[in-house]
């Protein structure tokens, strides 16, 4: 194979960091061999320092981060149920269309492109429509939006309401209180912020959640992903069974990670993504440019919406980065195709060198189109 080298700056997948990719070559072990479930328990005690909880319900799916999504949906709400969906973009449009699958009784609220969502109007809507469950994402990557998730999962509980949400993108990108926040059920990415390849889902559910999916009416829809019979092989009823067979490599290549993330540390890992984006930030305005999202405080620090400015051509800076740098930068995703770049600074890829370089092909990309 020929696979050319490319310098992965939109919104994920990002560079694999060195450590993993020699991970990923050690020696295949069966799925359910002692070194490899010994290999899982590091992975559960990872993912604990990761998401900052002490859950014993803790595992990785076998898939790229929509599995989390439909597990959360599939194991937290039954046919009929009302779960009010915070549709901030692609994301929570998707949650929203995945949880009618599931026959859930939707509440979707749209919100402006780059606006995030105050406590009190969560508190509101709770009070409103008294849900089942409550879907949100704590960075939602096709707006560059970043959700203040402190004090919602108190307010859910009052209305005896799960809290599910999605951290696929921000998970080591912005600071995470799973417990402190008294979230239910959360899922991540293995390909942003962890410089991981995709195709490992992290996936945690409180005491709560699993105290819902023991008392279901009805069997979990999806097969594949319930997390009754999935949590049987990461030991979490203290008796071990194979539901399906492990992606041994990708669970290599997530050990090496969270042994990365340990190496640096979490509060270390958090600060350099929002030191990085602060750097992005300053070029980019020197160049005129602004973001989608106009409060600082909930702007996405590890992948930023850029506003394509009137009479520039979005997919011509796209090209020329590509052309020159072998440089991605990322389009928007719909409704948002041409109106904003999207640019990641996920994990190993969150360096200096790489917000310089950046900004030099933003720099140039738009000097070629008469831009000032």
């Amino acid at each position: 194979m020929q696979v050319p080298r490319k310098i992965l700056m939109g919104g994920g997948p990002t560079n694999v960091h060195p450590r993993i990719l020699s991970a990923q070559s050690l020696p295949m072990l069966g799925y359910f061999q002692e070194p490899l479930l010994a290999i899982m328990d590091e992975i559960q005690d990872g993912l604990r320092y990761l998401m900052q909880t002490e859950s014993r319900y803790i595992c990785l799916l076998g898939a790229s981060g929509h599995a989390g999504m439909e597990a959360g949906i599939a194991n937290l709400l039954e046919p009929g149920e009302k779960i009010v969906i915070i549709n901030q973009g692609v994301w929570g449009w998707k949650a929203a269309q995945m949880a009618r699958r599931y026959r859930g009784d939707v509440v979707e609220v749209c919100k402006e492109p780059g606006v995030a969502c105050t406590l009190e109007e969560l508190e509101e809507l709770l009070a409103t429509h008294k849900p089942a469950v409550l879907f949100i994402c704590q960075g939602e990557s096709s707006t560059g939006t970043l959700n203040d998730l402190s004090g919602l999962g108190q307010a859910c509980h009052q209305h005896n309401t799960l809290l599910l949400v999605d951290a696929v993108c921000s998970i080591a990108g912005s600071p995470l209180f799973t417990d402190a926040w008294d979230i239910d059920c959360l899922y991540a990415g293995a390909q942003k912020c962890l410089s991981a390849p995709p195709g490992a889902t992290p996936f945690m559910m409180s005491e709560r959640a699993i105290h819902k999916l023991q008392n279901r009416r009805q069997p979990v829809a999806c097969y594949l992903f319930d997390m009754e019979l999935n949590g049987r092989y990461w030991n979490w009823w203290q008796e071990r069974s194979v539901h399906n067979t492990g992606l041994i490599t990708n669970w290599y290549a997530m050990r090496e990670a969270l042994a990365i993330v340990a190496d640096e540390g979490l509060a270390a890992v958090w600060q350099r993504h929002s030191d990085m984006h602060h750097m992005l930030w300053q070029g980019l305005g020197q160049l005129g440019l602004q973001p989608l999202v106009k409060d600082p405080a909930h702007r996405l620090p590890c992948v930023n919406a850029i506003q394509v400015p009137p009479g520039v051509d979005a997919r011509a800076v796209i090209d020329y980065a590509m052309k020159t740098y072998s440089l991605e930068i990322a389009t928007g995703l719909p409704p948002l195709n041409t109106a904003i770049w999207r640019i990641g600074l996920l994990g190993y890829n969150a360096a200096p060198h790489n917000v310089a370089l950046v900004t030099t092909a933003f720099r140039e990309a738009l000097q070629e189109q008469g831009y000032a």
